[in-house]
């Protein structure tokens, strides 16, 4: 059973009651994460250069490439989900940490 931590336009994230893992939903997958991956996850999306999205010399064609989970996905995003999931991985740890301090 998973409680659901967050959800965006395009992705979801779930927290497992039993296991120490989290789902995150992600162009139609589910994808399981360990908390360490999670952190891994969250700072490839914190380096993604969001201006050049916007820069036609930088990102001509307006998508990232995105892998998780040592090379075992590959998603290509456009845009308008790369901001998405910039605000969703904020989300996720905001409602985390508030889950966190209620239940301490």
């Amino acid at each position: 059973m998973e409680t659901v931590l967050f959800k965006s336009r395009y992705y979801a994230a779930y927290q497992s009651k039993k296991g120490r893992c989290f789902f995150v939903d992600i162009q139609d997958r589910r994808i399981k994460m360990s908390f360490c991956q999670l952190l891994a996850f969250r700072q490839k999306i914190l380096a993604i250069d969001l201006d050049a999205h916007f820069d036609a010399e930088l990102n001509r064609h307006g998508i990232e490439i995105l892998t998780l989970c040592n090379r075992e996905h590959l998603f290509v995003l456009d845009t308008l989900e790369v901001v998405d999931l910039k605000m969703f991985i904020q989300g996720i740890f905001t409602m985390s940490e508030l889950h966190t301090l209620v239940t301490v």
